[in-house]
């Protein structure tokens, strides 16, 4: 009996571990409010940055989605690590282009 509650103690703690979502954070360039839902992921955007949560470990196409919609980002940090330099621009590549004028490009 103490070995199977030890066993089923056990099955659970990992399985509690390896389904814990990972937390990600952005700095858009230029400001970005509201939420946005993308790839497996609802981003809440303020003032400051933007956030999410999933259980998805791709993180630069999460952060390859919030760039098609938010635009170019300053950072992309997952679960306290940001994407190194390289990583960045290619995910600012996907970034939506800045709206500009018709007009003004005349």
């Amino acid at each position: 009996m103490l070995r199977s509650t030890l066993a089923f103690c056990a099955l659970a703690l990992t399985a509690t571990s390896a389904a814990a979502a990972s937390t990600y954070s952005a700095s858009p360039a230029v400001a970005a409010s509201g939420r946005f839902i993308t790839r497996d992921i609802v981003w809440n955007c303020g003032p400051a940055a933007c956030q999410g949560a999933t259980d998805e470990s791709r993180p630069l196409v999460l952060c390859q989605s919030l760039a098609k919609n938010a635009g170019r980002l300053d950072s992309f940090i997952v679960d306290g690590r940001a994407l190194s330099a390289a990583e960045l621009d290619r995910c600012n590549a996907a970034a939506k282009a800045p709206k500009t004028s018709a007009l003004a490009a005349q």
